[in-house]
């Protein structure tokens, strides 16, 4: 431990950094956006039944599931059955989970590091720009976070008070995992080395602890995938899965596959040299992505400083704090850095507790011992590098650059010539400028959409759907919660002459989630969330038929009725569709015929 001493400090002090976050995080989320709009649609559609809550269905009739467990939906949906189905309803979770992630990071790091380094490394995670913009949206990753942190807290708790708080903090891994399955695990290799490092006794009852531990972590993380799979009675289909079950889904498209690659759906197809080729939505695997133009803005800040502390720390690497945080900073860039299948940048903010805790006892650290030397080259390299990520595009916020050129000049021969805690404080200037003001440009955003980023837009735009299989001729699918005019007529057309199932959508998940959010319809999407799912089935398409529960398709026009069909699944939804269904004249439902048309609307 740095210190064991809990210094006093102003009351004000914590909650001020916590209400500076809420406002980050919460401003102008209620001006009508709905962040990840396939999120926003099963959250909505998780209200119409215990089953569908349960499990996290799409759509509201219980045809398929999202892509992950469900456990960072049942927030968003409880808010939305007592509040009803508004942007700001959803995103309000978000928010009090990220500013909870703050509070807790701070309550964890001062039973490390003391109160004044705690304080630091709660105020860099609450302007860690990608942490910003992912609180303003609805992916599960902020809920992620505030498990990892609450992990670390109990690890904290373990070293001082046994191993009671080890298995909470088992527990906690274990609901992270079921909110993004492996990728909370990665820190796993961390919070063990820091608890046998961390604490007394025999070698053998510390690995009996760490054993115990698994046993918690496997339970706290399976219960809800052997639910699923053994689940009686009728449920949705597990979507992204390759054989409907829970488990695979786990270790495959979204476990060992976005690892691998060897998943479905690798990434975005872009062209290099003229040649088409698939990459990452983060950039080509390698040590370079964490700073690269897609990534860098988004959390490698401060990257810097980090590794220049964790390379000076020596024998303070066996204080159980560093193994802890570093080891998390450490294993989480690696993994992040070298994954092959599809990863997004915003992924990052789970490395944002670590980069936050290393930073600000790095500082700590450089100040006490290396005043004059190592602390002046840390500013200086951190400055640098914000220098050369504001550059990359100099029309966003760009005078940053200079201003922190600027302060860092200031700050050095300040840290160099005087003895003062103000040249430490002078120091912090030049290190958070820059990612505080991409902040605040996040906080002012009304959307952070499919996929957020903090930032200026850089690389290559991906399509919206990152899934498996073609995206299908529909207008819409970019994100948007909105309905074309001819969409909103085929829709009433099709309630006010459809069965049980008003409308069946042959499209990706990003076209039909408008329908859902914009309407109380029964509508269901055929495929999943890239369109690729067997969900439904053509036995289950037959079914229905049969039953009168079905009787209008919409799907794209051009190249048949299903567009270009790649999976099995979607090929033998496309001969289904040809054998039982005809186009409805659009002059039924006040559309328009002709090569303008783009949405089709069939009668089966």
């Amino acid at each position: 431990m740095i210190t064991a001493a809990h210094p006093k400090t102003r009351s004000w002090a914590l909650p001020l950094v916590c209400l500076g976050a809420a406002v980050l995080y919460a401003w102008k989320i209620g001006d009508g956006q709905f962040g990840n709009t396939y999120y926003s649609a099963a959250a909505k559609s998780m209200t119409s039944g215990f089953t569908n809550f349960l499990f996290g269905s799409f759509d509201p009739y219980g045809v398929v599931t999202v892509d992950k467990p469900p456990l960072a939906l049942w927030p968003q949906a409880l808010s939305v059955l007592v509040f009803g189905h508004h942007g700001w309803a959803l995103l309000l979770p978000q928010v009090l989970e990220g500013v909870a992630a703050v509070f807790l990071l701070h309550r964890t790091v001062r039973r490390w590091a003391g109160e004044n380094v705690a304080l630091l490394a709660a105020a860099i995670l609450a302007l860690t720009p990608v942490t910003v913009i992912i609180n303003r949206d609805n992916n599960p990753d902020t809920l992620l976070v505030l498990f990892l942190v609450a992990a670390a807290y109990a690890l904290t708790r373990a070293l001082e008070d046994g191993r009671k708080w080890l298995f909470w903090c088992a527990f906690f891994v274990g609901c992270g995992f079921l909110t993004k399955m492996l990728q909370a695990w990665i820190i796993v290799p961390a919070l063990v080395a820091a608890y046998l490092a961390g604490t007394s006794g025999p070698l053998r009852r510390r690995l009996l602890d760490v054993l115990g531990a698994g046993v918690v972590l496997v339970v706290s993380s399976f219960w809800w995938i052997a639910l699923y799979d053994w689940w009686p009675g009728a449920k949705p289909v597990m979507g992204g899965s390759a054989d409907g079950s829970a488990w695979d889904l786990v270790f495959g498209y979204n476990g060992f596959g976005r690892l691998s690659g060897d998943g479905e759906g690798g990434g975005m197809m872009i062209m290099r040299n003229g040649v088409r080729t698939t990459s990452s939505f983060g950039g080509d695997p390698g040590p370079g992505r964490m700073f690269n133009d897609l990534v860098g803005g988004q959390i490698s800040w401060l990257l810097p400083l980090c590794l220049l502390v964790l390379v000076v720390l020596g024998r303070r690497w066996r204080d159980a704090g560093w193994l802890l945080w570093g080891g998390w900073l450490l294993v989480t860039t690696a993994v992040f850095s070298f994954a092959g299948g599809i990863w997004h940048p915003y992924y990052t903010t789970a490395m944002a507790p670590a980069v936050a805790a290393v930073a600000a006892a790095g500082l700590a650290l450089l100040w006490r011992r290396h005043r004059r030397t190592l602390l002046p080259l840390a500013i200086a390299l951190t400055a640098a590098w914000a220098f050369v990520l504001t550059s990359r595009d100099t029309a966003f916020h760009g005078w940053t650059r200079w201003a922190v050129l600027g302060t860092a000049v200031a700050a050095i021969a300040g840290l160099v010539l005087v003895r003062s805690r103000l040249t430490l404080a002078a120091g912090l200037v030049p290190v958070l400028l820059t990612p505080a003001v991409w902040s605040y440009a996040a906080a002012q955003s009304t959307s952070a959409g499919t996929l957020p980023a903090a930032g200026p837009a850089t690389g290559p735009t991906p399509p919206p759907s990152s899934g498996p299989g073609p995206r299908l001729v529909l207008a819409g699918g970019d994100g948007t919660t909105t309905l074309t005019g001819e969409q909103r007529r085929i829709l009433d057309y099709a309630v006010r002459n459809g069965t049980e199932i008003s409308l069946a959508i042959n499209a990706e998940a990003g076209t039909v989630a408008p329908f859902l959010i914009e309407s109380d319809a029964v509508v269901i999407g055929m495929g999943g969330f890239g369109g690729g799912d067997d969900a439904p089935s053509t036995a289950q398409l037959d079914r229905w038929l049969a039953e009168g529960k079905l009787r209008f398709v919409l799907s794209g026009s051009g190249g048949g009725p299903v567009g270009p069909p790649r999976s099995p699944a979607q090929e033998a939804r496309g001969h289904w569709i040809e054998q039982h269904c005809a186009v409805v004249d659009p002059a039924e439902y006040g559309g328009r015929s002709g090569p303008g048309r783009v949405d089709t609307l069939y009668r089966c």
